[in-house]
């Protein structure tokens, strides 16, 4: 700075610029992958509008202490102070659902080769069974809704229910969502590749653009829970006979029970799915047969 005006010292600055050492280049690339994951998680989220809000009322407490509106300034100081605490209530559900993700992901890669091809030997078979049952209650008009458990534990998220711990079969599915049984009125949870629990409550979706769509009860059901946990939900529309999966908030229509296949085998394998989506393809393709056979 001097008499005529504000002057930069370009010699300085690329002194200091030179002076960066790869630690710091990690460490930016780091916070930037960090503020991208937090922009990627809030967006398409209640809390997405909510960080909006926050974010003008700091702007508003900026600007009354620039001007010096002493009354407004202080309220909006206390309101962050006390928000702070307020803000890890109202984001409860989001938070623990970010979290047993973070921490879900690693521990699959702790699991042993030979344990992961059990395991996927199993998912595939559960696979076949559920999109066999959904395909055919799809044709039959019959609602339902699964819910896949994936890392989240779904205990403390979901309500009531009859615990059943039975192997997967096509028809063991449909004869709980038959319209005659008192299980249909609610969700299966199939953990561990078994048909674990059914009947089920399960929490309805926050986001009210979705809502507003024509869904039923069943949908709204199913992105409740996608959005509280990294489960994997199937629906079958009891109008409609159409198909659809809930996962990360987002409700993707199947065109049959071939897509519904080769989607699930994409989110549920523990493999590495890249490599493999064009087996998975051709795999469907010959299960497809097999079953029209």
């Amino acid at each position: 700075m001097n008499g005529d005006g504000f002057s930069f010292d370009f010699p300085a600055f690329f002194r200091r610029l030179g002076s960066i050492g790869v630690i710091d280049i990690i460490d930016i690339l780091l916070v930037a992958a960090l503020l991208y994951a937090v922009y990627a998680f809030i967006r398409d989220r209640r809390a997405g509008r909510l960080a909006v809000g926050i974010i003008l009322l700091g702007v508003i407490m900026i600007i009354s202490n620039l001007i010096g509106f002493r009354t407004v300034s202080y309220i909006m100081t206390n309101f962050f102070q006390i928000g702070f605490i307020a803000l890890i209530v109202v984001f409860q559900p989001e938070l623990r659902s970010a979290l047993e993700k973070v921490g879900g992901e690693p521990l699959r890669g702790l699991r042993s080769i030979s344990d992961r091809d059990v395991t996927k030997n199993a998912t595939e078979r559960m696979i076949a069974e559920l999109s066999s049952a959904c395909g055919d209650m799809s044709a039959d008009k019959t609602g339902a809704l699964i819910v896949i458990e994936r890392t989240s534990n779904l205990d403390n998220v979901v309500k009531g229910g009859v615990e059943l711990n039975s192997d997967l079969t096509s028809p063991m599915l449909r004869s709980v969502f038959y319209k005659g049984t008192p299980l249909h009125d609610g969700a299966a949870i199939i953990r561990d590749n078994r048909l674990y629990r059914a009947a089920v409550i399960l929490p309805l979706s926050t986001d009210e653009k979705r809502q507003a769509r024509r869904h039923g009860t069943r949908h709204h059901a199913a992105l409740g829970i996608s959005e509280e946990s990294d489960a994997v939900a199937v629906v079958v529309s009891e109008e409609t006979g159409g198909i659809s999966i809930a996962y990360s908030g987002n409700l993707i229509p199947m065109k049959d029970r071939n897509e519904l296949r080769s989607k699930l085998i994409e989110l549920l394998e523990t493999g590495v799915q890249h490599r493999k989506k064009q087996k998975n393809g051709k795999a469907s393709r010959s299960e497809a047969k097999e079953e029209q056979a």
